[in-house]
């Protein structure tokens, strides 16, 4: 049986009064159908975002939704450019707080935070970018660049986009006052968000804005957020790995 033949198989996921569930919400329910029954064991790569797409007929962006849920659910693991796998079974949840830079600089004693502007614009939407904040193929989007200083140290430069509809008012924002992090969360407070961890050399360009050697490693942070059904946010945080730790809290 081909993987189209095998991912399509009608398994009764119907919503009550019998009709058809919504797309998205069949995809989750088949692969948590294929998990359950361990035909996906723990650790498995399972097919990847076009497979999907072509298995069940739908668009990417539909397969991401029902993936990106799944993740956020803790039922699989995205690794970006390795693929998506079958989380392990795990006792514990865990929880990473989205915190403010600003924030967390502040709480240390005669620590100053301080922000430089180094872009901010209006820009349309490529398809890679309207996939991941879910708008329409070059629909107008905000970019800003951003270097956060400890006293007079750099420690994070931000790269984000903002999804437009949600923060309209996003390019008049004086982020040297308050960091995009604290306006974003005034307008559209968070609901969900996903984070990818990663280490990661640093361009020419990146090294010199954050003071560093080009062959330093550095910790990169993306981090896509959510209010309520509509993204808001997809940001790249990149930090010299000899200036700053990220800690988690974990709950059971």
């Amino acid at each position: 049986m081909s993987i189209e033949e095998d991912l399509s198989v009608d398994h009764g996921f119907a919503e009550n009064g019998g009709q058809p569930a919504p797309r998205y919400l069949q995809i989750k329910r088949r692969i948590l159908y294929k998990i359950n029954s361990r035909e996906w064991a723990p650790n498995d790569k399972i097919p990847s975002e076009k497979e999907l797409s072509d298995a069940f007929s739908v668009s990417r962006m539909t397969v991401n939704r029902a993936l990106r849920e799944l993740t956020v659910q803790g039922v699989l693991v995205r690794l970006q450019g390795v693929g998506t796998f079958v989380a392990e079974n795990k006792m514990e949840s865990a929880l990473m707080s989205v915190r403010d830079i600003a924030d967390e600089i502040r709480s240390h004693q005669d620590h100053r935070h301080r922000t430089e502007v180094l872009l901010l614009e209006r820009c349309p939407a490529g398809p890679e970018l309207a996939i991941i904040l879910n708008v329409k193929h070059r629909q107008s989007t905000f970019h800003s660049v951003l270097l956060h200083y400890d006293n007079d140290m750099p420690v994070q430069l931000e790269d984000r986009y903002v999804n437009s509809a949600v923060a309209p008012d996003y390019l008049r924002q004086d982020f040297t006052g308050q960091t995009p992090h604290a306006y974003l969360s005034a307008v559209a407070p968070l609901t969900e968000g996903e984070h990818i961890v990663e280490a990661v050399l640093p361009t020419a360009q990146e090294a010199a804005q954050l003071r560093i050697n080009p062959g330093e490693p550095c910790l990169q942070l993306k981090r896509k957020t959510w209010s309520d059904q509509n993204v808001v946010t997809w940001v790249r945080l990149l930090y010299p790995g000899s200036r700053y730790r990220l800690e988690g809290h974990f709950y059971s």
